[in-house]
């Protein structure tokens, strides 16, 4: 056993301030995913976790790499077999959340998620490494297979069978977008007050207020 009481660290790069921030949290959520990625301290600045809640009621969160953001939302990428795609299909609402310690930054979004066109999935599957495409092929995702060397296997046998041809996209793999209707930003502040605005879609107009840490 170990005793975690003393781990905490004292917040201060940064606050958060009403006159200061954007009126759209696209805006906002720009500014400070630029941060990130121009920080030589953040490997990945996409990197989020996607939490969806799966038919026995029970959130399941994995990390998951954004791959655009509009002003519509924010999409990424998978099996829509997995557990992550079973979970949305079962419920269209999902939260995401960036962590960024090093900016002592986190930014909390409730969204509603939907497929993008198809034709959107085939520009991006078809703009991934070769590997990547063929591993989605490969990979029935979050479903129990016998050993390892069995994807290793149908990876060799479609290497050969796609090697002078375009990789087909799956028609159970494509995007997401999360349409956000909140979006939460968290700036660490000393003696944990810490900075937490949050912008609220009421019908088309975004309400911004601050709450207390």
């Amino acid at each position: 056993m170990e005793n975690l009481h003393d781990k905490r660290k004292v917040y201060e790069k940064s606050q958060l301030i009403e006159s200061e921030i954007k009126q759209n949290p696209f805006e906002q959520f720009r500014d400070w995913f630029l941060d990130a990625s121009a920080s030589p301290a953040v490997s990945e600045a996409n990197a989020m976790a996607v939490s969806t809640v799966e038919e026995d009621g029970c959130p399941r969160t994995r990390m998951v790499l954004l791959k655009e953001y509009t002003y519509e939302g924010f999409i990424f990428y998978t099996n829509y077999g997995s557990r992550k795609g079973k979970a949305i299909e079962h419920s269209h609402k999902a939260c995401l959340s960036f962590f960024w310690p090093n900016l002592e930054r986190q930014i909390i979004i409730k969204a509603d998620l939907e497929k993008i066109a198809e034709n959107l999935s085939d520009g991006y599957f078809h703009s991934r490494p070769k590997g990547s495409q063929l591993g989605a092929v490969v990979s029935p995702q979050s479903q129990v297979i016998p050993n390892k060397e069995f994807l290793e296997e149908k990876l060799k046998e479609l290497e050969k069978e796609y090697q002078d041809t375009e990789v087909p996209r799956p028609s159970n793999w494509g995007g997401y977008i999360a349409k956000p209707y909140e979006i939460e930003f968290w700036q660490g502040r000393p003696n944990r007050l810490h900075d937490r605005i949050i912008y609220e879609l009421e019908d088309l107009d975004w309400k911004i207020s601050r709450l207390a840490p």
